[in-house]
């Protein structure tokens, strides 16, 4: 589809250098296909045509890349997502945490927050979430915000009401969020032992030691470079038969860190650290 916004990949690596002098964020080991896509997305919803106006904007108007950041980063996420992968994690993985006196859970690019209210609902179901401690991160402020308040459309709970039941769930789903005319609010019972916090994946340390990592559909967006460094990153991360849970069109397939890790079940995408 022509979208009427030509850009030449050195226009590309101009709004990067823009963006990481100014603000501080690295995308040069993003995706750049799936990159620019995004940045072409942002300036069709600005109503920008050329590359020029959009670094005059960058360059200028911090407002604006508050936008502009919350635009690019925004993932697409949902509660229960892929219910055979929370079904794994029902049967398979949340039993073995169990043997943990403390659970630390890391939700590493949480976007807007649906899967970090699953896992606490999973946790309850399984008499766990007092004891549990889950750690949810974002590049994106915006993100963040939204995912501190449990703020959820009421045309998607059909939909996450399904997605709860194919995942093994048998609970009134309903009784997990206060419904009003147009929107949920989970409950907050269910968020009292998160933290939302900011981090970067791509600038941003290891913050703790982990028994279980979910970080799904982030390394999508990057280059095999940086997916090896974000894989380093949580491999660190992680305790000894620790687990990572990755996106279900990701893997660690020629990935540098592929050895240190055993596929616990292939098709959901969760792996346990080895040693």
């Amino acid at each position: 589809m022509n979208d009427g916004i030509d850009i030449l990949p050195h226009e590309i690596d101009e709004i990067i250098q823009v963006i990481r002098e100014q603000y501080g964020y690295d995308f040069i080991d993003y995706s750049r296909a799936s990159f620019t896509r995004r940045v072409k997305h942002c300036m069709q919803r600005a109503g920008l045509k050329t590359m020029y106006e959009l670094r005059y904007h960058l360059i200028n108007e911090a407002s604006f890349f508050a936008w502009f950041l919350q635009t690019l980063t925004v993932n697409v996420t949902e509660m229960f997502r892929d219910p055979v992968f929370y079904r794994q994690l029902r049967e398979t993985v949340i039993p073995r945490l169990a043997s943990y006196p403390i659970i630390k859970i890391w939700h590493a690019g949480c976007a807007t927050g649906e899967e970090v209210y699953s896992m606490a609902i999973l946790l309850k179901e399984a008499g766990l979430l007092d004891r549990t401690r889950i750690y949810a991160t974002d590049i994106n402020p915006a993100n963040l915000e939204k995912a501190r308040k449990g703020i959820i459309p009421l045309n998607a709970m059909k939909e996450y009401t399904a997605n709860y039941t194919r995942s093994g769930g048998t609970e009134d789903f309903s009784s997990y969020y206060e419904a009003h005319p147009d929107h949920v609010v989970i409950r907050p019972e269910l968020l009292q032992k998160v933290v939302f916090s900011q981090h970067n994946l791509v600038t941003d340390q290891m913050f703790n030691e982990f028994q279980l990592i979910c970080c799904r559909n982030v390394l999508i967006y990057f280059n095999k470079n940086l997916q090896n460094r974000v894989l380093r990153l949580l491999y660190d991360s992680l305790v000894p038969l620790g687990y990572l849970a990755l996106g279900m069109k990701e893997s660690l397939l020629f990935m540098d860190i592929q050895a240190e890790f055993e596929s616990i079940n292939e098709s959901s995408k969760i792996f346990r650290r080895k040693h």
